[in-house]
């Protein structure tokens, strides 16, 4: 058995992006990791649903609960440790982590985020309100990013990105849609493999 980086998915919501990295793996496209764990920092996220479905452990770590952004990130470092995890992918993870627990994950954390960075990114640009900025701004091309996660929220290094047009009619949700389908479930599992890869081969 060849060994395979170990993958926690971090997610707030209905873990669309969990999903396709899922059914990536199952397509036989991330040959080099395996999602081990799936953390969700809301309750009832329906992602924790889809892990169950999946039959990989799911925790749920709400900030609020633990009483602060310092024992919510110990209780996430606990986890990932116990885990045995390799790569963290922040997939519609709300919570902005600090430098105390990004420095702990050097080019060991990604994020996706849907827009070509460094447009429409950064504190307070997240799910539909990035969108919204981007019809509001008129521009005919948006996307998604791929990126390693540093202290500067949207600020990492990017390792991936595919353009999507925008279309006239286009509503936050149409081109939230489009976004997700024409490059983020694309590039997401294509970056997951290509940094599982990088892992094992160090």
């Amino acid at each position: 058995m060849s060994k395979k980086a170990r993958i926690a998915v971090l997610v707030s919501g209905g873990g669309t992006n969990l999903q396709a990295i899922l059914d990536a793996a199952a397509r036989g496209e991330i040959p080099d990791g395996e999602v081990a764990l799936v953390i969700s920092d809301r309750s009832g996220a329906y992602a924790l649903e889809r892990a169950e479905k999946a039959g990989i452990p799911a925790l749920e770590i709400n900030k609020k609960a633990c009483g602060g952004q310092l024992p919510f990130e110990q209780q996430l470092i606990a986890a990932l440790t116990t885990n045995r995890i390799d790569l963290i992918v922040l997939a519609g993870f709300l919570s902005i982590l600090t430098e105390n627990f990004t420095t702990l994950y050097p080019r060991r954390i990604i994020n996706v985020h849907p827009s070509l960075i460094p447009s429409f990114c950064g504190a307070g640009f997240y799910g539909l309100k990035v969108h919204q900025a981007a019809l509001d701004r008129g521009v005919k091309v948006t996307g998604a990013t791929v990126h390693f996660v540093n202290e500067i929220p949207d600020g990492g290094e990017i390792i991936a990105q595919k353009a999507v047009d925008i279309l006239p009619e286009d509503t936050p949700e149409t081109l939230q849609r489009r976004v997700m389908e024409q490059a983020e479930w694309i590039i997401l599992p294509q970056s997951v493999e290509k940094i599982s890869k990088e892992i094992i081969l160090h």
